[in-house]
């Protein structure tokens, strides 16, 4: 199945009550609530940060938040309503992001999650990240993450000579 009626569109500060609220569901769920609606609102007005929402409607069905540094950037959270999973939407938001990395000139970008979520680690490996290292307490001292990079451009080439891959 594909969420063909899903528009992808930049959150929006209305948006962060909602997004903190499945952050806490989807992502922190037995962590405590790190990501509140003041620190997605934070989010949403840093100019070093974007904050992607797939949008069912007016429901937010889907949504990323990545911090965009000088050569990296970094994969806050991104999660997927249940409703929603497994019609192609993550992958959606991925590829909006990667090639907005790519058209930044960032290098790589790098996330963390659970050792335990089985799920989002095939999709990350499956999306073209590698699985780096592992921290362990990572989460509220207790839970071992695994951090995942995905190379945007060769190590070996100067900037200039990047070879970007897809269509353009």
């Amino acid at each position: 199945m594909v969420a063909r009626n899903i528009t992808l569109r930049l959150g929006r500060l209305e948006d962060a009550a909602g997004i903190a609220i499945l952050s806490r569901e989807l992502i922190e769920s037995g962590l405590g609530w790190s990501w509140t609606p003041e620190r997605v609102a934070r989010s949403i007005c840093n100019a070093d940060t974007v904050t992607l929402i797939g949008a069912d409607g007016k429901r937010i069905a889907a949504f990323a938040i990545m911090y965009f540094g000088a050569e990296h950037a970094h994969l806050n959270l991104l999660a997927v309503r249940p409703t929603h999973q497994r019609m192609g939407l993550g992958t959606r938001l991925i590829d909006w992001l990667m090639e907005s990395a790519q058209v930044a000139g960032i290098a790589a970008v790098s996330l963390e999650l659970r050792t335990t979520n089985d799920d989002a680690r095939r999709f990350y490996l499956a999306q073209g990240f590698t699985e780096a290292m592992y921290i362990p307490r990572y989460y509220c001292g207790r839970e071992t993450a695994v951090r995942m990079v995905r190379e945007l451009r060769s190590r070996n080439l100067q900037p200039g000579q990047w070879t970007w891959p897809g269509k353009y």
